[in-house]
């Protein structure tokens, strides 16, 4: 965990909005004072979508028009964002804590094993391998609970099958296989499917929050959302998204019948979106991300075997990205079931990213890279946290920088100079 002093927000949204260069924050910068909901982002929204490559999500044949032309005319498209892995929680989990992945979240870890750790690097990274960190590995929720903030994580379907997992702190058992790694049918005697998935909800993958009473209040179905988002005070100041399999584009088609893919994702956008753009907590202060795990991959045909698959990708990476101790040099190959799946190098290529906010000039660009590191970096700096694991790496910025901009701002007072 790194301590460095935080960029000021009064700087933010100019920086952000304009498509420059970004400089690292310098070492000596304070947090700005605290201020009134007018004048702060008080509420962060995050909205996390599968394995799409940005030319397919935001190129002009986009099947998800809403996501790849609304939103962006609405807000901020982040037009260089990167995942930082394949195939997917090794993402989640870096999204919320820094840390790097393992060979086990790097396969999605079919079984739910403790991780068993040797030691951590000068830069707070864990050393060893498993899925579910130690609770001494503090994510940003652990942050915000201990400096009186609150969180929670909307998970789609959870605890449809309560035979499956929990509705509240759903996951498996400690070193038992993972049942929710595909989606499962609506069949007697349920009668809705159960698409949801752990590794898609990064929460459940560290002890200093499954082995809190608290987890059940704050890892929960997604549709507590709708009563939650009714005022400021019941809107967590966290709000962590996780749509279903289908929901988040993952599976196409899906289990119920419905395309899947950016189709579904776009249709779970606006449904969802409108509510949260409506709802107390953003219009005072609020935030809204909307990003991908990983870029999406190529699917072949094994030629050497019947009913096999090569799942390749290219593996960039952005912002200095380090791979971490855990999973040795590149490329890679791994079998997974009948996948054999290979990568280039260890990055989660380019996604591209949304941003919505009150304080943010609609329709604009960045250009600047940024990756799941960045957004934790950004979260971080909002609530006045310090941070953890390589969303403190040297040059790590986040979304909000000090520079000279030349776009119009909402907010004259709070983003009209960047205080040193």
């Amino acid at each position: 965990m790194f301590r460095n002093a935080k960029l000021t927000l009064a700087c933010s949204l100019l920086a952000f909005t304009a498509a420059g260069n970004l400089l690292a924050a310098d070492a000596k910068d304070h947090h700005p004072a605290p201020r009134g909901p007018q004048g702060n982002i008080n509420h962060v929204f995050v909205v996390v979508l599968e394995n799409e490559g940005y030319d397919v999500t935001f190129g002009p044949t986009s099947k998800a028009p809403y996501l790849s032309k609304t939103l962006p005319a609405q807000g901020v498209l982040l037009n260089q964002y990167y995942g930082t892995g394949h195939v997917s929680l090794d993402n989640y989990v870096a999204m919320i804590s820094g840390q790097a992945a393992t060979n086990e979240t790097r396969n999605d870890c079919t079984v739910y094993a403790d991780f068993k750790m040797t030691g951590t690097t000068p830069d707070g990274q864990a050393i060893g391998s498993g899925c579910v960190y130690p609770a001494t590995i503090r994510t940003v929720a652990d942050q915000l609970t201990s400096v009186g903030k609150t969180w929670r994580g909307y998970m789609e379907d959870m605890g449809n099958d309560p035979n499956r997992e929990a509705a509240t702190c759903g996951h498996p058992q400690l070193n038992a296989t993972d049942l929710t790694q595909a989606a499962e049918k609506p069949v007697a005697p349920l009668l809705i499917a159960d698409q949801y998935a752990a590794r898609h909800n990064p929460f459940v993958y560290f002890h200093s929050i499954i082995d809190s009473p608290a987890c059940n209040t704050n890892v929960v179905n997604l549709k507590q959302l709708t009563t939650d988002l009714k005022s400021a005070d019941t809107t967590p100041n966290l709000v962590f998204i996780t749509p279903n399999l289908c929901n988040d584009g993952h599976d196409a088609p899906c289990v119920t019948g419905d395309p899947g893919g950016l189709v579904s994702a776009d249709a779970f956008l606006q449904k969802w979106v409108p509510q949260i753009l409506t709802s107390p907590a953003y219009q005072s202060g609020g935030l809204l991300i909307v990003t991908f795990d990983e870029g999406g991959l190529s699917v072949a045909p094994d030629p050497n075997t019947a009913g096999a698959y090569i799942i390749s990708a290219p593996g960039q990476f952005c912002c200095n990205e380090q791979p971490g101790p855990n999973i040795g040099t590149f490329p890679q190959s791994a079998k997974l079931g009948p996948y054999t799946l290979t990568y280039q190098n260890y990055g989660g290529d380019r996604t591209g990213a949304v941003l919505l906010s009150p304080f943010l000039t609609p329709g604009t660009v960045s250009y600047t890279p940024f990756n799941h590191y960045s957004m934790l970096h950004t979260i971080e700096d909002i609530f006045n946290l310090d941070y953890l694991g390589y969303a403190g790496q040297p040059g790590m910025i986040g979304f909000f920088g000090c520079v000279t901009a030349d776009v119009e701002n909402s907010d004259a007072g709070q983003f009209a100079q960047c205080t040193k």
